[in-house]
């Protein structure tokens, strides 16, 4: 993890986020016509406007979970699955007392097993001693009925937060909502497509997590679809979402998306003020060691372009990583951005996006009095195409260390990158990192948003591999948590990460074996379709060098 002394912001607590639980209750509605396939419907109902939580909104029903929920003459009273332990029949049973005491919808049996009607419910008073009553009227609570859908913990930068578990309930027979219309008013059946659509359109408000939900949601048919995703008894997803500015607004990011580990590297407890916008102009600072500079070379191959980084400080002095194309403007920024202390160019690899912005750069710096930096890396190999073509001054050598020093406020600081021959996508590909602050530098071995392309003779899947699970040692060893990739934001999670892209290649191999047997005398371009038809066509031709490197490798093991 990186030094508290590294972080942009101050640490500091986010607010202990209070408990509560929700309930998403669906119906299937005729399609238009009274005939067809059902359509899948989700109750919502309005917030009141006076709110002190989002007023206005509309929203499942739900609220905090109460003591009542946890007691034990409520659990004894309730029907629940083997697999619902004691937390999760108490937020079933908060979720089913607040669907009743907000739109009077009573997920209760009788004796008999029949579900509650309205002479049940006109017999309760929602104000009332819930549980009490519902034992008074010979009523069993179906918690059994509540199947966990997702759970939501709002952001860090939150000044009131809740921890949701979303549960999913079919809407029990001969029951209709009506609102309490204290808290909650208007309730609606919306197909999930249409709220998000009226959303939009700005005529159906929402907060994030009910936008996020219906999103998932609107990718099931009917309400068996629902419950049949949910049978194993976990939720479909797990989510502390995350803030950042993109064009100058507050955006929310879910783990899988690609700005969501840049935001806990930089704002790790929420303050939520990191600008996610792609640019090339101004450098984008990290930790305090630690500045990105985009070049302008944005593309199929480079995403919004390749990432310069500088790691140091004015006390030290700074390493520039991947300088590169030979952009004049961008290099005058990166030197700008040293303060003209670049005492190390280092190249993770010889293409031509990374590397040919190092000679031009050294010379920048020396051109203004300072001694001239050297140019680090490994040369091409034969292998290299032409256009890959890099001599560095200096190669380095597989676990050397290359260190900063320099004196601070608080006494000596050190910065400490170690180098890691990482071969694959390159046969000269080198990862770095950087040990006091457990950051990854991985080029383009590995990206965030896309996979590497694996491109023979220079690439090879195999020493690919190889170096994925080395990297996955050290970062075991230096705790390494986050990755700063050559394309695209930072990644969190690295051995996670390192594992998942490890599973997809091997996942994509195995496709690519089944194609070889379907097709044993096909053409590279039969076995690209068949292996990748769940890629776009457009991406084939790139796709066919990978591919290439992964058949390499599948004759190289049937051989042994």
């Amino acid at each position: 993890m990186p030094r508290d002394s590294q972080h942009l912001h101050p640490r500091r607590p986010p607010v202990a986020p209070l408990h509560a639980a929700t309930v998403l209750l669906l119906r299937d509605a005729p399609a238009p016509g009274g005939a067809g396939a059902g359509t899948l419907q989700v109750l919502m109902t309005r917030r009141s406007a006076t709110a002190s939580f989002v007023p206005g909104a509309y929203v499942f029903p739900g609220g905090g979970i109460e003591a009542q929920d946890a007691a034990p003459a409520s659990h004894a009273l309730a029907d629940r699955r083997p697999a619902q332990t004691g937390e999760r029949l108490t937020e079933a049973l908060a979720a089913l007392r607040e669907s009743f005491e907000e739109l009077g919808i009573l997920l209760a049996r009788r004796e008999d097993g029949r579900w509650a009607g309205p002479e049940d419910i006109a017999a309760l008073d929602r104000q009332g001693p819930f549980a009490a009553q519902c034992a008074a009227r010979g009523l069993r609570l179906a918690a059994d009925a509540m199947y966990p859908l997702a759970h939501w913990t709002a952001d860090r930068n939150l000044p009131k937060r809740f921890a949701v578990p979303f549960l999913v309930a079919r809407m029990p027979p001969g029951q209709e909502p009506v609102a309490d219309e204290s808290e909650q008013f208007e309730p609606v059946w919306v197909r999930p497509a249409d709220a998000l659509a009226r959303h939009e359109a700005g005529q159906f408000f929402m907060i994030y997590p009910t936008i996020r939900t219906l999103e998932r949601l609107a990718q099931y048919a009917d309400v068996q679809a629902v419950l049949d995703a949910v049978a194993h008894e976990q939720p479909l997803w797990v989510s502390n979402p995350r803030s950042g500015l993109l064009a100058g607004r507050e955006e929310r990011y879910m783990e899988h998306e690609p700005p969501f580990g840049e935001l806990a590297l930089v704002c790790p407890d929420g303050h939520g003020q990191h600008a996610l916008d792609w640019q090339c102009e101004r450098p984008v600072p990290l930790l305090r060691n630690v500045q990105r500079l985009t070049a302008p070379n944005p593309g199929v191959m480079t995403g919004p372009g390749t990432n310069s980084y500088l790691v140091g400080e004015p006390a030290t002095g700074y390493i520039a990583i991947d300088p590169g194309p030979q952009d004049g403007e961008h290099l005058e920024r990166l030197w700008r951005a040293a303060g003209g202390d670049i005492r190390a160019i280092v190249c993770t690899h010889s293409h031509a996006d990374h590397s040919p912005g190092a000679a031009p750069l050294k010379a920048l710096v020396a051109a203004h009095g300072r001694p001239a930096p050297p140019i680090l890396g490994l040369p091409s190999a034969p292998t290299a195409r032409a256009a890959s073509h890099f001599a560095p001054e200096r190669s380095l050598s597989n676990g050397e260390l290359l260190t900063l020093t320099g004196q601070g406020p608080e006494g000596e600081i050190t910065h400490t990158v170690e180098v890691v021959h990482t071969p694959g996508h390159a046969a000269n590909h080198l990862c770095l990192i950087l040990r006091e602050d457990g950051l990854l530098f991985s080029g383009d071995h590995i990206l965030n948003g896309s996979t590497t392309i694996i491109d023979p003779p220079d690439g090879n899947m195999a020493d690919y591999l190889d170096s994925l699970a080395r990297l996955d040692a050290l970062c075991l060893q230096h705790g390494v948590e986050f990755i700063a990739p050559a394309h695209g934001y930072v990644l969190e999670g690295a051995r996670a990460a390192i594992a998942q892209l490890t599973a997809h290649r091997l996942a994509r191999e195995a496709k690519v074996l089944a194609a070889m047997q379907a097709r044993p005398g096909g053409s590279m371009e039969d076995w690209t379709r068949l292996a990748y038809a769940d890629v776009p066509p457009r991406m084939w031709p790139l796709a066919q060098r990978s591919l290439l490197a992964h058949v390499e490798r599948i004759r190289m093991l049937m051989d042994e």
